[in-house]
């Protein structure tokens, strides 16, 4: 593999992926308002929900091919792949607990993962660079059409339902790291290429860092909904948003 085929972080493909992403976050956000309660709505969500997933489990079916798997980066026990099940759930079933971990995962976690990508492997159109952008574009498109489309909002009850998951994964993913070798969320090791993880000390401490800061901005993105809605005395309608309701007709 020649060097100019090799992913560089902040190159064009990267940039251009950035691009995607942006233009896609404002149009799935448009779309939300516009189809907020008609059947429209209810349609658009389960074909998204559908689109997602028929991506995600072609990519698993890839990974497991024979020639193709790797211990390594083929089991979807990434936080990446718990996150597009659950966006899923939410799109599809509208259930609050998923919609909770969408939101946090898909606007902190995600961003994160694209804006400084551990992606050791050839550029675009490589097969590697596909499966790592549109799995995260389409889980943080999922993220924003939810909250600022449906207009679905989160509480002090998902922000703890949202950490308990988070470090119940983390133990889980830790343990099978242990066991097979691997190092799933980077737990067992900081990853080889730099990041931001380097800043954060030695490890196990820098994993101790990252769970205060997530805690404090996961804490920070929860405050502003909570004191909107009880203030104006919506708190339970909106908690419950994504619940099934009667729609209006289509304008």
């Amino acid at each position: 593999m020649n060097a100019q085929d090799v992913f560089v972080p902040y190159g064009p493909t990267h940039w251009a992926a950035l691009a995607v992403a942006v233009l896609g976050t404002a149009a799935v956000t448009v779309l939300g308002r516009r189809l907020r309660g008609t059947r429209g709505e209810i349609v658009f969500s389960r074909l998204f929900a559908s689109v997602l997933a028929a991506y995600a489990l072609a990519m698993l079916v890839y990974r497991w091919l024979p020639g193709s798997f790797d211990v390594h980066v083929g089991l979807p026990i990434h936080l990446s792949d718990v996150a597009w099940m659950v966006a899923v759930i939410a799109l599809a079933l509208g259930s609050q607990w998923a919609f909770a971990l969408t939101y946090y995962w898909g606007l902190t976690l995600n961003p994160q993962a694209m804006l400084t990508p551990a992606l050791d492997a050839p550029d675009f159109p490589h097969i590697d660079f596909i499966d790592l952008w549109v799995q995260h574009i389409l889980v943080l498109w999922a993220a924003v059409y939810l909250t600022w489309g449906r207009g679905c909002r989160v509480d002090w009850r998902g922000y703890r339902l949202t950490l308990v998951v988070t470090m119940a994964w983390a133990c889980v993913t830790f343990g099978l790291n242990s066991a097979l070798g691997t190092n799933y969320g980077f737990l067992n090791g900081k990853p080889n290429n730099p990041s931001v993880l380097d800043v954060f000390g030695p490890w196990p401490w820098y994993l101790l860092v990252e769970f205060l800061i997530i805690s404090g901005v996961w804490a920070l993105i929860t405050w502003p909904w909570t004191v909107r809605w009880r203030t104006d005395g919506a708190w339970d309608q909106q908690r419950i948003c994504l619940a099934p309701r009667t729609p209006r007709p289509d304008i």
